[in-house]
């Protein structure tokens, strides 16, 4: 009799697991993974000048300039570069109480933020003149827009949409891949309905799709500075940096304290 209970307590359960993975229609419901990030491959278009004072925390292009942020005590600024030569055309510094961290330009404002200060500072764009500041609740990391609200990272796996006039959180995303959600987001850039993020001590670049905050793609510069014979200093620090030029379609991208800025074009 046990035997008996035992088969019939089997095909009970067999069948209620039939019924869960079955649709109203009778069909079998597919379980879907969540798929592995593409992998992105890319050419070096050029390789420019970078200069090696610039603990880089942002980057952004506009009219044909490349605007950089730049982060640590006392050498925290914002400047525009000459990509010919790699050095500073015009900035301003932000004090050496300030930790400088990521950039963006929205409404003709550039928004900066600080690392443990608590503080976003905002520039007007044509004078460098600071109008103003907001308090921030979080660590500052990179900062990008979508063109209506400025998107902010904090060196977790979330991303804050933030109201440009009271710098108040809006949209919480979290962001994830195949393996569960992606800590260390930095420095930000929204292209084309995409936001492209520097994962923090790593040489990725991951590509998030802002509807659901899913890693879609990933592009690996593991020993770029090598692989284009670039001179090492003992001071270089990480990749972070990412501008996007949508007149010529490329992407420029650099580290902390690196010898070189590389314009490159996704594959």
């Amino acid at each position: 009799m046990k035997k008996i209970a035992g088969i019939v307590l089997l095909l009970t359960v067999l069948i209620s697991s039939c019924k869960e993975n079955t649709s109203e229609n009778n069909e079998p419901v597919i379980n879907q993974a969540i798929q592995l990030p593409a992998t992105i491959n890319y050419s070096i278009v050029q390789v420019l000048p970078h200069d090696t004072s610039s603990y880089t925390q942002g980057l952004f292009w506009h009219n044909n300039k490349l605007y950089e942020g730049t982060g640590w005590y006392g050498e925290g600024k914002i400047l525009t570069t000459d990509l010919a030569s790699g050095k500073s055309e015009r900035k301003v510094t932000i004090g050496n109480n300030y930790f400088g961290e990521g950039i963006a330009l929205l409404n003709n404002k550039i928004y900066q933020l600080t690392w443990q200060e608590h503080k976003v500072f905002v520039y007007d764009a044509a004078s460098f003149k600071k109008e103003k500041e907001f308090d921030w609740t979080y660590e500052g990391w990179g900062i990008t827009t979508d063109g209506r609200q400025l998107i902010v990272s904090t060196g977790g796996s979330n991303l804050y949409y933030v109201n440009p006039e009271t710098f108040k959180v809006e949209r919480t995303l979290g962001v994830s891949d195949n393996n569960g959600y992606v800590s260390n987001l930095n420095e930000l850039e929204y292209v084309d309905g995409f936001i492209y993020a520097n994962i923090y001590n790593t040489d990725l670049i991951v590509k998030i799709d802002p509807a659901t905050g899913s890693v879609t793609g990933r592009m690996d510069f593991t020993d770029l500075l090598q692989k284009t014979n670039q001179p090492i200093y003992p001071n270089k620090d990480v990749l972070n940096g990412i501008a996007y030029d949508p007149g010529k379609k490329s992407f420029y991208i650099t580290g902390k304290r690196w010898p070189a800025l590389y314009e490159i074009k996704l594959n």
